[in-house]
């Protein structure tokens, strides 16, 4: 085989071997026996440990109340800070070890971390409403020079819970969180730590947490009075799901708005989907095989409202029944409610806005600076899905 190196003199050679430093001294191999690191074990230990706080293992809480201190001294000592005297140390150990509490990610994550990364976990990315969303919020963090990290939820506590406390465990800067329920232990646990969280959209009950959401009431007020003034005043809901706190704000706000009007709203006439299409679909079947049809219907969300429509479209009547026999509206303004014949009446929320302005509640947070909750209002877009009925 032809060689194409530069022939080297052997002197040469020889010389340039005498001139390197010499090789340092490697350190004995170490015989003893080492634990391999098993992700899949790891992943299993997590999952495990979701599973332990909700059978009602020991909390943060429970160490304080045994030791006779705050939450926040408990946290001072789980976290080894320096500020913390020998016998509050030996106290809060003893209750620790009392309840066989351990130390789990919320206690270890998020202060002082400085690693510039955030992270969002929001309950269902394939809902357009949220896709946007989180789109808002990833803009104003790559602007701010932080880098976002996303979990989907899918409407599951368990993965909502498991996702949180990766994040944690990653040591995340803060964390936005787009609630599944209304109750979540772990979100109260990082709260109640006074650690960089940021509700969005929903609410849970007990995280002292500040939230960004919309305001739904006004535009609500606003569509309900049009539908009476044109003659609808039969209306139904296509309600969210009950664990949903958007779900009963919004229904609430259609109760009031035609109580206003001397008007009522039936149990006849709500019916509650999960705030995804097919459930639209399913109970607008329904609708139509009780024979319920109101004169309006609003419906809480885009995805249930693609499948009413889609529902509807197949419906053995002749013609459309938009607007005609029924007039629909839909809270969240999708983009294809505009290209669709009829248009559809929407209850745009202020998407962009709202992941801003929770991502600046996060940095401020982060900087230590005091926080509020944030409610921005929604704008009615009337089109003609609920134009007045032809004479």
């Amino acid at each position: 085989m032809l060689n194409l190196a530069p022939r080297v003199p052997r002197r040469k050679r020889a010389n340039a071997v005498r001139t390197h430093l010499p090789l340092p001294l490697l350190p004995p191999l170490d015989t003893r026996k080492r634990t391999s690191y098993d992700p899949c074990k790891r992943l299993q230990q997590t999952i495990t440990g979701v599973e332990e706080e909700a059978a009602g293992m020991a909390t943060l809480k429970d160490v304080a109340r045994t030791a006779g201190v705050s939450v926040a001294s408990v946290s001072r000592v789980l976290s080894n800070q320096p500020q913390v005297s020998d016998a509050l140390r030996e106290k809060v150990l003893a209750a620790a070890a009392h309840h066989s509490f351990r130390p789990n990610a919320v206690g270890r994550a998020l202060r002082g971390t400085g690693t510039r990364t955030i992270g969002l976990v929001v309950s269902d990315l394939l809902n357009p409403f949220f896709t946007e969303l989180a789109r808002a919020v990833e803009d104003a963090a790559r602007e701010a020079g932080y880098l976002m990290i996303v979990g989907n939820a899918d409407e599951r506590p368990e993965q909502q819970d498991l996702y949180v406390r990766t994040l944690l465990e990653r040591q995340v800067d803060g964390l936005i969180v787009v609630p599944t329920v209304e109750t979540s232990p772990l979100l109260r646990e990082a709260a109640d730590l006074e650690q960089h969280l940021v509700l969005l959209d929903r609410p849970a009950s007990e995280v002292h947490a500040p939230l960004v959401s919309s305001d739904t009431s006004d535009a609500v007020s606003q569509l309900v009075d049009y539908l009476v003034t044109t003659g609808r005043q039969n209306i139904g809901v296509l309600a969210g799901p009950q664990y949903a706190g958007t779900a009963h704000q919004r229904l609430e706000a259609v109760r009031e708005a035609l109580a206003r009007h001397g008007l009522d709203l039936p149990a006849e006439r709500v019916w509650v989907g999960d705030y995804k299409r097919d459930s639209g679909r399913a109970q607008t079947r329904r609708m139509l095989d009780e024979r319920t049809t109101p004169e309006a219907l609003l419906v809480s969300n885009g995805r249930m409202a693609l499948g009413v429509l889609d529902t509807l479209s197949h419906a053995p009547v002749e013609g459309s029944p938009l607007p005609g026999d029924l007039a629909l509206a839909a809270i969240d303004d999708l983009d294809v409610f505009t290209l669709l014949r009829p248009s559809v009446t929407a209850i745009a929320q202020p998407t962009r806005e709202l992941g801003r302005r929770a991502f600046g509640l996060l940095l401020d947070r982060i900087a230590g600076k005091p926080v509020e909750s944030v409610r921005i209002p929604c704008t009615l877009h009337l089109r003609e899905s609920t134009e007045p009925r032809r004479v």
